[in-house]
């Protein structure tokens, strides 16, 4: 603790810290209320939140907690550039460069404002947001069979939108003239804009309520409680090694699949995650770069130490992120990352993988993992104008010590999205939504049973319309754990008007669809927990009366047989019998 906050009222110390969160807070709804596409006020695919004048992140609020550590490298990049002697107040730097601040995709734009108290650098205000559009080849722009980062879009490397409160118009107009729908893109850079001025000015009020010295003290303060309750779960984790390995199905061209591991260490003071021996960087856009490799895993470590707790930059004090360069999982210039969290959220898994038998109280078996994102577009059959819908899927998560498993959820790098509602799709794009209902497939059979997956369709209402889909995890389905089975595939289907089923498919860039053509996406079945013989069996009839298993199901995997007629046990067989359960 520093000498200055030993002479300040500790309790003016946490009215400050947590007045620091409740802005950030405040940064996120702002830009929900202003932004122009369904992708963020809908989805929530945006973060926003406050770092200091060192670029550590001091409070984030995100919908997606893939981008948790993304705000810090932006902010260090843009540091790393100007300089705090560059910068002047009214700055905004726009970033969305892969390698390096960026971290993600390049549909992901960062905005980066310094805040100056009596003329210093004491903060800065940040927020990042997936855009509708920023050109490219696709439609969308995450193209899924990009091979390199040329074709996926227009590139801010880390530049001033704005310079001394004065908009920089040629890049305002280089983004009007590159991507499809310039009003959905810079209506957005704009909500971005009024959420970091938002910041800006709480700040400043909280510099001339508190003064400037109390507010940096509580900057530390906020930072050092975090790295304290970070070590302090910490200590409660088995020490030792543990190791994992799996796969990531293919880059989109049919290379693969790609071999990624991961070493965890864990000591009374280090919380160590080594990728080295993973895959190098390949052709197709799977890749992500290690930025988001460290944003994907920090969602991880909170999973395992402090799932509660507000990120900041004190709570990772103790994390160790270690690759190879130019890996899969940390590539470099010019590979393409359009689909990264593939490879990002395969290194998250990892490690939840490795250390899910140690940790049962926090971690639960296998989940759909991808986003499964859908991009699609076409014209629309009533306004003959342009739509494009990009969202992500929900699927199931794996059985627990002690629960089933989440149905319908989004994956891990996700977090608290949404998708789409039906009728905000039915009304704003060309399509129908035929079904959206569980997966019932049986999967993930266990004591604790995996979670159900989603099937959702849509239906083309004009022709020419095409979709490019990805869905990760296609190959190598969500494992179980102790005894639990693993779950099942994210897939999806075409159903075409004349009656012929094409699929199933992992990954497929614009298949064209035509009026009545219906593609059908289907997510995972997450893995099970525990041995199936153990899951009490009126509950595998209960199972059975509520759609999750078939009645051959509940024979063949968990040694129950139903009564067809009103489905309450009939008798156990002699598998089960024998096991004594």
């Amino acid at each position: 603790m520093t000498q200055l906050q030993t002479k300040v009222d500790p309790f003016t110390l946490e009215i400050v810290k947590d007045s620091l969160i409740a802005i950030g807070d405040e940064m996120f709804i702002a830009l929900a209320k202003t932004s122009m596409s369904p992708i963020i006020y809908e989805v929530l695919d945006y973060a926003s939140g406050l770092l200091d004048a060192k670029g550590q992140l001091l409070t984030q609020g995100n919908g997606v907690t893939g981008f948790i550590g993304m705000l810090s490298a932006m902010v260090k990049q843009t540091l790393q550039k100007f300089g705090s002697a560059d910068l002047k107040e009214g700055d905004i730097i726009i970033i969305n460069d892969s390698y390096g601040g960026g971290g993600s995709h390049l549909s992901d734009v960062g905005l980066v404002m310094p805040i100056f108290s009596d003329g210093e650098l004491v903060a800065f205000s940040a927020n990042k947001a997936h855009w509708t559009e920023v050109g490219g080849k696709d439609p969308g722009s995450f193209s899924n069979d990009a091979t390199e980062i040329f074709q996926e879009g227009l590139q801010f490397p880390c530049v001033k939108l704005f310079n001394e409160g004065k908009i920089n118009q040629a890049i305002v107009d280089m983004i009007q003239a590159n991507v499809r729908f310039p009003e959905l893109s810079l209506g957005d850079m704009w909500a971005q804009v009024a959420a970091l001025k938002t910041g800006e000015k709480r700040v400043k009020e909280l510099c001339e309520k508190h003064g400037k010295s109390m507010v940096l003290a509580s900057v530390d303060y906020l930072l050092d409680h975090g790295e304290k309750l970070a070590r302090k779960e910490l200590s409660k984790l088995p020490k030792g090694t543990y190791e994992s390995e799996d796969y990531i199905d293919d880059d989109g061209f049919g290379n693969g699949p790609f071999k990624v591991k991961v070493k965890v260490t864990i000591t009374e003071d280090k919380f160590i995650a080594d990728f080295r021996g993973s895959h190098p960087q390949v052709p197709g856009p799977i890749n992500c770069s290690y930025t988001a490799l460290v944003s994907a895993v920090r969602a991880i470590f909170l999973a395992i130490t402090n799932p509660s707790v507000d990120a900041n930059d004190g709570v990772f004090r103790p994390f160790e992120i270690i690759t190879d360069k130019r890996s899969v999982l940390s590539a470099e210039r010019p590979a393409p990352v359009s689909i990264y969290w593939e490879s990002m959220q395969a290194g998250a898994d990892l490690i939840w993988k490795a250390l899910a038998p140690v940790v049962p109280h926090r971690l639960t078996a296998g989940h759909l993992l991808s986003v499964c994102s859908v991009v699609l577009s076409g014209i629309h059959q009533d306004t003959n104008e342009p739509f494009l819908i990009v969202e992500p899927s929900v699927g199931g998560w794996g059985g627990a010590d002690g629960q089933d498993g989440a149905r319908g959820q989004f994956c891990i790098g996700d977090g608290e999205t949404y998708n789409v509602p039906v009728e905000v799709a039915e009304t704003r794009y060309g399509i129908m939504v035929d079904e959206y209902s569980l997966r019932s497939d049986g999967a993930g059979a266990g004591e604790f049973i995996g979670g159900s997956g989603v099937i959702r369709s849509y239906r083309a209402l004009s022709d020419n319309q095409t979709v490019s889909v990805t869905f990760g995890r296609n190959k190598f389905v969500p494992w179980g754990i102790n005894g639990g089975k693993s779950g099942s595939a994210n897939e999806f289907f075409i159903e075409k008007a004349n009656g012929e089923v094409d699929g199933p498919y992992g990954i497929f860039p614009r298949y064209p669809l035509n009026k009545g053509d219906v593609v059908k996406l289907v997510t995972a079945t997450g893995g099970g927990y525990g041995d199936p013989f153990k899951r009490p069996a009126e509950k595998v009839a209960r199972d059975v009366r509520n759609g999750y298993l078939s009645i051959q199901q509940a024979e063949d995997e968990y040694g129950v047989i139903i009564n067809e007629k009103d489905f309450t046990v009939e008798d156990l067989t002699d598998k089960r019998k024998q096991r004594g359960a």
